[in-house]
Order: C-alpha cells, then sequence, then structure tokens
C-alpha cells in the first residue's frame, strides 16, 4: 500500500518548508519555501555554516542586509540544486510597512539570482501580507517578479492578493489553530476541532472555495501545520508546504488521502468582498486573530533577522 505522503502527491503540490538539504533529498518535494527563521536554525548548524562563512569571506566589503541576501540566495540556489519546481526567499520582514523599500529589496534578490543563472520563474519573493507589503507585490508582479504572499490569515488579506495578481498566497493554518485553542483555555475540545472543523482549516478552506468560485488564479498554498491531520483535511489545496517531521510522518503512514478540497465542489456562494485599503483595514481590524497573529508573525521574524545579522557581523570579525 503506499503512503499517505504519496496519495497527498496525487491531489497536492507538496512543499518542503525547510532549509535542510537533506531533508529535501530524502523527501523529493516540489517547490521549497524558506523564511529567516529555517535560515537562522541552519547556518547554525555544522552542515550550513560554510555556506555563511563562504558568504562573508566572498563579499567581505558589503553592508550586512546585501550579506544576508546574498545568503538567502546562496542557500536558495542549493535549494534548487535538489527541488525540480521554485524556491521562495523572503524579504526582510523589518520592510513589511514600506512599499518601496520591499520592491527594491525583491529586485535586488531576483537580480542576485539572475545573475547566478537561475530564471526568475524559479523563484517566489517572499512578503508578508500588509497592505504594504500587498502594493509592493502588485508592483513587481507587473515587472515580471513573481511573489508569494506570506503570513496570510484572513479572506480579506486573500482578496487583497488576489486583486494584486499575486503568483502564490501561503494562509496559515497551525498559528490560526494555536490562537483559538489558547483563546479557549479549559473550554477547547480538541476532538471538536480536529480535522474539517480545525479554525486553521476552516480558513484556507473558505479562501480556496472563494477563489475557485470567483475564477482566481493566484495559486493557494496552505502552511503552518501542528499535525498531520490538518494537512489530510486540505487534500486537493493548490499546494500545501510542509516540516521534514510531519512529511516524514506522512511517508510512513500506510493509506489514500482522498481530496477534501475539490474546485468542482466549493459548496455554497460566498459574496465578493472589497479589495480596496480602507475595506481591507477595516475586515483585517475587526479580525482580532488575524491582526494579532500577522503582527506577531512578523515581530518574531524581525527578532530572527536581527539575529541573522549578528551572525553575519560576527562571521566578518
Amino acid at each position: 500500500m503506499s503512503s499517505q505522503l504519496d496519495a497527498l502527491r496525487n491531489h497536492t503540490t507538496v512543499v518542503a518548508d525547510t532549509g535542510d538539504f537533506e531533508a529535501m533529498k530524502a523527501l523529493r518535494p516540489t517547490d521549497a519555501t524558506t523564511n529567516p527563521s529555517l535560515i537562522l536554525k541552519a547556518v547554525q548548524q555544522d552542515a550550513y555554516r560554510p555556506l555563511l562563512e563562504k558568504t562573508a569571506r566572498d563579499h567581505g566589503g558589503a553592508s550586512t542586509p546585501e550579506l544576508v541576501d546574498r545568503l538567502l540566495v546562496s542557500f536558495g540556489r542549493a535549494i534548487l540544486n535538489i527541488v525540480p519546481g521554485r524556491v521562495s526567499t523572503e524579504v526582510d520582514a523589518r520592510l513589511s510597512f514600506d512599499t518601496r523599500a520591499t520592491i527594491e529589496r525583491a529586485r535586488g534578490l531576483i537580480a542576485l539570482y539572475e545573475a547566478a543563472g537561475v530564471p526568475r520563474e524559479r523563484v517566489l519573493i517572499k512578503i508578508a501580507s500588509t497592505w504594504e507589503g500587498i502594493q509592493a507585490a502588485r508592483a513587481l508582479q507587473a515587472e515580471g517578479v513573481r511573489c508569494n504572499l506570506t503570513l496570510l490569515f484572513s479572506l480579506p488579506q486573500a482578496v487583497a492578493c488576489a486583486d494584486a495578481k499575486v503568483q502564490l498566497i501561503s494562509p496559515f493554518v497551525g498559528r490560526i489553530y494555536d490562537w483559538y485553542k489558547k483563546s479557549a483555555g479549559p473550554s477547547w475540545v480538541e476532538a471538536d476541532n480536529a480535522g474539517a472543523r480545525d479554525p486553521g482549516v476552516l480558513s484556507v478552506t473558505r479562501i480556496y472555495r472563494y477563489y475557485k468560485q470567483h475564477g482566481i488564479p493566484t495559486e493557494i498554498m496552505g502552511a503552518s501545520f501542528r499535525n498531520a491531520g490538518q494537512i489530510v483535511a486540505l487534500s486537493g489545496c493548490d499546494l500545501l508546504t510542509i516540516s521534514p517531521d510531519l512529511l516524514n510522518q506522512l511517508a510512513s503512514a500506510p493509506g489514500d488521502v482522498p481530496a477534501q478540497l475539490r474546485a468542482d465542489d466549493t459548496g455554497e456562494p460566498i459574496a465578493r468582498i472589497g479589495s480596496d485599503e480602507i475595506t481591507f483595514r477595516t475586515l483585517l481590524n475587526e479580525d482580532a486573530m488575524a491582526t494579532e497573529k500577522l503582527s506577531e508573525g512578523i515581530r518574531l521574524f524581525v527578532a530572527d533577522a536581527i539575529k541573522l545579522d549578528a551572525l553575519i557581523d560576527a562571521q566578518r570579525g
């Protein structure tokens, strides 16, 4: 009998959420995603420290932001030697509220990839799903730079991304689950909030159905999973980005994984909502979970970006 991972691949493009090259070789994902936290974790391991050392040595006169971007691209190029598809490389989260700076940083990342012979079609630039980030993605997409909008916790964010014609969005599952579980406290009943009833799964399902009902071509990649049940409940989503631990769980578990999301079966109609700035900010503000998790996610990525800067500066001496 085939594994659940093999069965999942029949309906969904499997993406590895890691900076671990060996895990990618073993698990054979189509694409891979990275973020500052994953890269920070990787460069502190003996196997990947040479990438940090070489970047600092070869470009010692560069600024710290440039060295960080060169390091990210070094990881991305190595990943693209393993996966057949695309890699996502993230713009510094400290620019999440600066449209112009995000555009410039993204252009720089793409230029580094192209200078190394990597076609831009194999790179997704990750940007936080703030209003400013989405407008940066709008401009970049018009230039042929494909974007992956991350830290996405709500339908209004997804709708604004669609209006900006972004290539791909990464709606989070596990962090939504975390918020609702913490908010419920002792009244939380795991069995009542599992599988298709998981609040994170429900959020991604609603976005998927909205996109398919309204003919939106932007790809949907579910992200941030806490357990295999969340992944199985979203089988059929365009893409799912999954940690090596959960990929291994699925690879070792026999059984079928039927598609739970289908483009030809999207349930009750969902009315269109506005994608203008006032509607975006109003609806996001009304959603306490999405507002809190977006802010928290940016803060966490910023903290790890600062730590990565420090590692690079220490390497330069």
